[in-house]
C-alpha cells in the first residue's frame, strides 16, 4: 500500500489527558492499575501524568505516588507533562525519565490558557529544556490548536511549523501535532504536514487527533501516507472536548489499533488486553466505553 509504514508506535495518553478532564477524584490505585494494565498490553508509551498545580488540574495531584506504584518495564517510556521548573523539578525528583512541554499553535488559545503569548511561552520553556538535558530526561513538545482554534477560529500551517521549529531547535526529539478541537480533516493535516516537514523530519513529528468531528482515523490515515509514524490515543476514548459541549475528546486507542491492524502495520499491542484495560477504567468512572471497537467487541463477547 501506497507510503504504508510496517510498523506505528502509539502514545497512550489516557491516564493524563484523558483522567485530567474527570470531574470525580479517581483513586492513585485505580491509576496505577491504568498504566499497569496498558503496559501488559503492549503499550510502548504511557503519559502517566502530569506535574501542575493541583488547584488548577486536581486529578493529576497525585502523580508522585502514581509513578512510585506502577510497574515500569524497560523499554516502555512513561512519561509526563512539566509545564515550568517547578514541575520538571518535581518529575526528576519522583524519577521520571520523560517529559513533556505544551505550546499553541494560536495566540488567542495560549492568552485563554496560560496568559502568555506564544513567543513568551517558548520562552518559558528553555530552561526546563536545558534541566532535563542535563538530567539525560528527553524532553516531547506538543503544540495544540494546529488545525483550528476555539476562539479565533482558523490558524495559519506558517504558525505552526514556526512553533515546531522552535520546539525542536530547543532539543523536543519529537513534536506532537495536535487537533484540539477536532476540526481538522485529511486533506487539511496532509498540508500541514507537509508545511512543518520543512522545518522538522517527519520522523520526529507524531499526530495527536481528537475526533469531535468524527475525523480522527481518516487524519491518521491521512499522516500516515505523510510519512508520520507515532499516534496520541486514548484507552475508551478518555477525555472530552471542553471547548464543544458533549464532544468526544481524544481518539480511542482500540479503534486506531484496530485500522491499524487491518492495514497490517505493526504495534506489538494486543487488542484483546487493550480492550480490557478500558473496560476496566470506563467502569471505574461509571461511563460509557468511547470506544467504538471496544463496545463492539465487548457485546459480541
Amino acid at each position: 500500500m501506497q507510503n504504508m509504514p510496517s510498523s506505528v508506535s502509539l502514545v497512550d495518553v489516557g491516564p493524563r489527558d484523558g483522567l485530567q478532564n474527570e470531574s470525580q477524584p479517581i483513586a492513585v490505585a485505580d491509576k496505577v492499575r491504568l498504566v499497569d494494565d496498558l503496559t501488559a498490553a503492549g503499550l510502548q508509551h504511557i503519559e502517566v501524568g502530569s506535574f501542575v498545580s493541583p488547584k488548577w488540574v486536581p486529578q493529576m495531584a497525585g502523580s508522585a505516588d502514581v509513578f512510585a506504584a506502577i510497574n515500569q518495564q524497560s523499554g516502555v517510556h512513561y512519561s509526563a507533562l512539566t509545564p515550568n521548573m517547578k514541575g520538571l523539578e518535581a518529575a526528576l525528583a519522583a524519577g521520571v525519565r520523560e517529559v513533556a512541554v505544551f505550546a499553541a499553535a494560536s495566540e488567542a488559545f495560549s492568552q485563554r490558557n496560560i496568559n502568555c503569548s506564544i513567543a513568551e511561552s517558548i520562552e518559558r520553556f528553555a530552561p526546563v529544556l536545558a534541566a532535563a538535558q542535563e538530567a539525560g530526561v528527553r524532553v516531547r513538545g506538543y503544540i495544540s490548536c494546529v488545525l483550528g482554534c476555539p476562539y479565533q477560529g482558523d490558524v495559519s500551517s506558517e504558525q505552526v511549523a514556526q512553533v515546531a521549529r522552535e520546539l525542536h531547535a530547543m532539543g523536543c526529539y519529537e513534536v506532537s501535532l495536535g487537533d484540539t478541537i477536532g476540526t481538522g480533516t485529511p486533506g487539511a493535516t496532509r498540508a500541514l504536514i507537509e508545511r512543518v516537514a520543512q522545518h522538522v523530519p517527519r520522523e520526529q513529528l507524531a499526530g495527536h487527533f481528537h475526533d469531535t468531528y468524527g475525523q480522527a482515523l481518516a487524519n491518521i490515515y491521512a499522516s500516515l501516507l505523510e510519512g508520520v509514524r507515532v499516534f496520541d490515543s486514548s484507552v475508551a476514548g478518555l477525555g472530552g472536548c471542553p471547548y464543544a459541549k458533549g464532544a468526544t475528546g481524544n481518539v480511542a486507542t482500540e479503534d486506531v489499533l484496530y485500522m491499524l491492524n487491518g492495514l497490517g502495520i505493526e504495534t506489538g499491542i494486543d487488542l484483546d488486553l487493550l480492550i480490557d484495560a478500558g473496560a476496566r477504567i470506563s467502569q471505574v468512572l461509571g461511563r460509557k466505553n468511547g470506544s467504538r471497537v471496544a463496545r463492539a467487541t465487548l457485546a459480541a463477547r
